[in-house]
């Protein structure tokens, strides 16, 4: 290993470690998180699952039918399978499973 890649190593090894450090430092238990940061916490999940979903479905005019369909049912098994079982993971899982089955049936 040359000693250029060790310190490109290290650099990136500090870089990730203050990076994850940060917000306990800055928010430690004795002080308050500002209410800009709280609300940012509450919505911002929300306006991310709504970005990735608009993402999924960007193609659905190009090919309805082989792509369109599918990805609306498997939209459709992760939210009813949340709304059922309140399991993001499980919801995702049966999504996943069911849009494979079905972009892979012979059409």
């Amino acid at each position: 290993m040359t000693m250029r890649t060790f310190y490109v190593i290290l650099v990136s090894a500090v870089c990730t470690l203050t990076l994850r450090a940060l917000p306990f430092v800055l928010f430690r238990k004795d002080k308050a998180m500002p209410a800009w940061l709280s609300r940012l916490g509450e919505t911002l999940p929300s306006a991310i699952m709504a970005v990735l979903v608009v993402y999924c479905l960007k193609d659905i005019p190009a090919q309805p039918i082989k792509t369109g369909v599918p990805q609306l049912l498997g939209v459709a098994i992760v939210a009813l399978t949340y709304r059922w079982k309140r399991n993001t993971l499980l919801s995702i899982a049966l999504g996943t499973v069911g849009y494979m089955l079905l972009i892979h049936l012979p059409l």
